[in-house]
């Protein structure tokens, strides 16, 4: 890896009480380039512009993928990533299923811990704050030609992070906009799906509500995802959420909250959810709650349904009766290391640069 570390630091101008999350960047940030069927170097650098232009191919024909993870600080000053392998093996994926070349274990996971451990002290300490993450991979080749690109960029960016949906939200169940449809890309973390997704979402936003739950691109029978989260159900004492598919993403979160679950001895079913089911079970008292995670929110909770044309409330619950808060709860603790971590999920970062 060459490391070349920045003559101004603007770590003295970071107010952890007072930022913008995703627009405050940390000091350095990695970047490799692909280039004659093989990847080059690893660099840290400082962070900043790359000069490209508008003919690059990932602007004009979308090959571009990310991944969203989190590095957090406990109370002691220690830093740890959090199952930065799932990512690892997410962000390959995505650039299989959009033709881009692979990334190595070695440029992922390296990149990840030298960045993090040289800006640690970017990462806000205390509940709900963390170190945001983003690596992503895009087609840099200079071509206006319909075809894979021969060139690439892997990056990875970090914003400081804290609690952004910190109430309930109302969420419009979608009868004629899908995030994605079978044969497409929706299990990965394309780019353009989340562009293609802007749009609806601004409509329901204007009809009053915050967020989406996405339906089957076939029949919007079926819930798949909410915004840009996983979506969970919970009917009684039983929490439901879609299987993932070549449709739906097999977020890190979802299985932390799959697992967490479980490890209370709570019911999980993962089976196709039915708008019919979610509605009836509304209007006879039997649904709890639905809820969305995701590693940028970990979790929002619904306050409202919009159902061809109406808008349901949803019960409140206390903290100590929402299985969405509590499942929270336990991952966030783990995710800090306020509780033991019988999974193995969370990965130190030990200091090996010198920060700037």
């Amino acid at each position: 890896m060459i490391i070349q570390k920045t003559e101004n630091s603007r770590i003295s101008t970071f107010d952890p009480n007072n930022f913008s999350f995703g627009g405050t960047f940390i000091d350095h940030m990695i970047i490799c380039e692909y280039e004659n069927g093989k990847w080059g170097d690893v660099k840290l650098v400082p962070y900043g512009p790359i000069p490209f232009t508008p003919a690059m191919m990932g602007v004009n024909y979308g090959q571009a993928c990310f991944e969203g993870m989190k590095a957090y600080k406990d109370k002691d000053g220690q830093v740890f990533l959090f199952r930065p392998e799932k990512n690892f093996e997410r962000i390959n994926k995505s650039a299989t299923r959009l033709a881009m070349p692979e990334v190595t274990e070695e440029m992922f996971l390296d990149g990840l811990k030298a960045l993090v451990d040289l800006d640690r002290d970017w990462i806000p300490q205390g509940e709900g704050m963390s170190l945001y993450i983003r690596p992503l991979i895009f087609a840099t080749e200079e071509a206006l030609k319909a075809r894979v690109s021969n060139k690439y960029m892997f990056a990875i960016v970090a914003t400081p992070a804290k609690s952004y949906y910190s109430e309930p939200v109302s969420v419009k169940i979608s009868d004629h906009y899908s995030r994605a449809a079978n044969g497409g890309v929706g299990s990965a973390k394309a780019a353009g799906n989340y562009a293609a997704s802007f749009y609806p979402t601004q409509l329901a936003i204007e009809e009053g509500y915050e967020q989406i739950i996405w339906t089957d691109d076939a029949t919007h029978e079926y819930f798949e995802e909410s915004g840009t989260m996983n979506v969970f159900v919970r009917i009684n004492d039983t929490i439901y959420t879609p299987p993932t598919s070549e449709k739906i993403l097999d977020g890190v979160t979802r299985d932390s909250f799959i697992q967490l679950a479980k490890k209370r001895g709570i019911e999980v079913k993962i089976e196709a959810i039915a708008v019919k089911t979610v509605i009836e079970a509304l209007k006879s008292g039997s649904l709890k709650e639905v809820w969305g995670v995701g590693t940028a929110v970990v979790t929002t909770q619904f306050q409202a349904l919009g159902f061809q044309g109406e808008k349901l409330e949803l019960p409140r619950l206390s903290e100590e009766e929402s299985f969405a808060a509590i499942l929270k709860k336990d991952l966030v603790d783990l995710q800090n290391n306020l509780s033991e971590d019988p999974f193995g999920w969370r990965v130190v970062v030990d200091h090996q640069l010198e920060t700037v």
